[in-house]
C-alpha cells in the first residue's frame, strides 16, 4: 500500500478549500492547505462579498441619511464622503474576519497551513518552494481571477476590476462600469449612492441578464430612479486613455456612437479559473477556459483529485463553494458517494431593492419547455415594507402544472433573507398548504411568503363546490353583503 505524507492535500484557501479543510482536520485526516496568497479567505474575503457588502451597507446609510425627510425627520445637510474612512472601515471588518481565516485557527483543528505556488508533479504530489508533498487525495480550490474582455485598447487604458474598487484613496466623481451583472449593478449602485456618477455599459438590452427580465427591469428602474445611467444593446468598440482618465467608445441601441470619459474605469465583465501553472497538462488533469472538467462527484479523471469552488466553472457564488467542498468532504474523505445537486441552490443581488432567486426562473423555465404559472404578492400590500418605507417589489412563485414548486424570485427589501425560507421550503418538500397555514410574525416582510402560497390555495378552499358542500351539509347562508350595482347618475 503507497505512503503519503498527508491523507488529504488542498490547493485554495477560499471557501471550498477552508470547508473540506476544516471537516477533513476535525474528522482526524491529516490534512494540508496550500494558499499561494500571503492571507486565507480567498477572494470573498479581501475582494469580492465581505468588502462588497460593507461598502454597500456604508452607502445605503448615507443614502438614508440624505432622504431622512422621507421618514418624517428633518432634512439633513450631510457631508461629501472621504473614501479613506469608508475604505478603512471595509478593511476592519475583513481584518476581523480575517482571525475566523488565520492560520492558527486551522492549525488548532489539526490542519497544516503552507504558503507558496504548488505545481503536480505527479498525481499525488506537488512541489511547493523546492519541496515534495504527497497526498492521498487532493482537491483543487484556487478560485477565480478577472478576465478583461477583448475591447481594443483596454490592455492600455488604467482600469479597475474587484481586485481594486474597494480599495481606493478617494471617492471618484465619476465611474464607467463595464457589464452589468451582480458585481457589476451592485457597485454602480454604491458609488452614486456616496456620490459618484455612474454609467453602466451593457452589451445585451438586460442588466442582471440571467434573472426574468421584468424583475431585473425593476432594479433597474430603482437604481435609475438613483440617477446611474444605462447603456444597453451597445458594442463596445475601444479604450483609451486621454488626460489621465479612461475612454469607453462604444455603438448604442440606435447604432450611435458613443464615447463616455470618467475619473475611473470598472470592469466587471468575466472571470478565469486559477488553473495555469498547476502542472494539470503532465498528470492528464483536463479543463478549458471555464474550468476543470468534473463528474457528478467533483472528481477529475483522476478519481482522488477533486474540484470545487470558481474552477468548476459553474455556479461562482462563495455558499456554492462551501457547499461544494462539503461534498468532496463525504467523497473524499468519508468515503460515502455524494454528487453535487444544485437544484435549490439560492443567489442575491444585494442591489436595493435586492433580487434573490432559487431553482428555475420563468426565462430558465421556457428555456426547458416546461408548462409553468406564476403566482404574485406585491410588497406594495405588505404592512412592514410600508412601514420601512420600502414597498418596490414582488415575490413571483413559480409552479409546474401539478402545483409543484419550479424555483421562487423576490425582489424587494431583505429579499436575500426573505428566499432562505423557500430553501426551506423547497429543499424539504414542504407542501404549499403547509406553509400557507403556519403562522408567520407580524408585521415582518416573510409574511409575503405565507401569502403567496395562500394564493395558490385560495381557489380551492373558497370554490364553489367547497360553499355548496357547507351549504347542503351546514345550511349556510351565503353572502351577507353585496356591492352596490352600477354607479351615481
Amino acid at each position: 500500500m503507497a505512503s503519503y505524507d498527508f491523507d488529504l492535500g488542498v490547493l485554495g484557501g477560499g471557501s471550498a478549500g477552508l470547508t473540506l479543510t476544516s471537516g477533513a482536520a476535525q474528522l482526524g485526516a491529516k490534512t494540508l492547505l496550500i494558499e499561494r496568497e500571503p492571507r486565507l479567505g480567498g477572494d470573498c474575503l479581501h475582494y469580492g462579498c465581505v468588502p462588497s457588502k460593507t461598502l454597500i451597507k456604508t452607502a445605503r446609510v448615507y443614502h438614508l441619511m440624505k432622504n431622512a425627510a422621507r421618514f418624517g425627520l428633518p432634512a439633513a445637510q450631510v457631508p461629501s464622503v472621504d473614501f479613506a474612512s469608508v475604505r478603512a472601515r471595509i478593511e476592519g471588518v475583513i481584518a476581523t474576519i480575517q482571525k475566523h481565516d488565520s492560520q492558527e485557527r486551522f492549525c488548532s483543528l489539526g490542519a497544516a497551513v503552507r504558503f507558496g505556488r504548488a505545481r503536480f508533479v505527479d498525481e499525488h504530489t506537488v512541489e511547493l518552494e523546492g519541496e515534495r508533498i504527497s497526498a492521498k487525495a487532493w482537491l483543487i480550490a484556487t478560485g477565480s481571477s478577472p478576465a478583461a474582455p477583448p475591447v481594443p485598447g483596454l490592455d492600455r487604458t488604467p482600469h479597475l476590476t474587484n481586485k481594486d474598487i474597494f480599495y481606493l484613496d478617494a471617492l471618484p466623481e465619476s465611474l464607467i462600469v463595464l457589464g452589468a451583472g451582480p458585481i457589476a449593478i451592485e457597485m454602480a449602485q454604491a458609488f452614486a449612492r456616496l456620490g459618484s456618477k455612474a454609467s453602466v455599459v451593457q452589451r445585451s438590452g438586460q442588466i442582471l441578464s440571467k434573472e426574468d427580465k421584468d424583475l431585473a427591469d425593476g432594479v433597474m428602474a430603482a437604481l435609475g430612479a438613483e440617477g446611474v445611467e444605462f447603456y444597453l444593446n451597445t458594442k463596445v468598440t475601444g479604450a483609451r486613455e486621454v488626460g489621465g482618465r479612461p475612454h469607453l467608445a462604444f455603438t448604442d441601441a440606435g447604432g450611435g456612437e458613443v464615447e463616455l470619459s470618467a475619473e475611473r474605469l470598472l470592469v466587471a465583465l468575466g472571470r478565469r479559473a486559477n488553473l495555469e501553472g498547476l502542472g494539470l497538462e503532465q498528470i492528464g488533469v483536463e479543463y478549458d477556459a471555464k474550468g476543470l472538467k468534473l463528474d457528478e462527484r467533483l472528481r477529475t479523471a483522476h478519481k482522488h483529485i477533486y474540484g470545487a469552488g470558481d474552477v468548476t466553472g459553474g455556479h461562482q457564488f462563495t455558499h456554492a463553494a462551501g457547499y461544494e467542498g462539503g461534498v468532496v468532504l463525504a467523497n473524499a474523505v468519508l468515503h460515502l458517494p455524494r454528487k453535487a445537486d444544485y437544484t435549490w441552490l439560492p443567489w442575491c443581488t444585494y442591489t436595493d431593492p435586492e433580487l434573490a432567486s432559487i431553482g428555475l426562473n420563468e426565462k430558465a423555465a421556457q428555456a426547458a419547455g416546461i408548462e409553468y404559472t406564476v403566482w404574485s404578492e406585491e410588497f406594495a400590500a405588505n404592512d412592514r415594507a410600508l412601514a420601512e418605507g420600502e414597498a418596490e417589489g414582488r415575490i413571483k412563485l413559480i409552479l409546474d402544472k401539478s402545483e409543484n414548486i419550479l424555483g421562487v424570485q423576490v425582489l424587494g427589501l431583505h429579499a436575500g433573507e426573505l428566499i432562505n425560507e423557500w430553501v426551506a421550503v423547497a429543499g424539504g418538500k414542504v407542501k404549499l398548504a403547509t406553509l400557507a397555514g403556519l403562522a408567520h410574525p407580524y408585521p415582518t416582510l416573510g409574511e409575503i411568503n405565507k401569502r403567496v402560497a395562500g394564493d395558490v390555495m385560495a381557489p380551492k378552499l373558497f370554490s364553489d363546490l367547497v360553499k355548496k358542500g357547507l351549504k347542503f351539509f351546514f345550511h349556510t347562508k351565503g353572502r351577507a353583503c353585496n356591492p352596490p350595482q352600477g354607479g351615481a347618475g
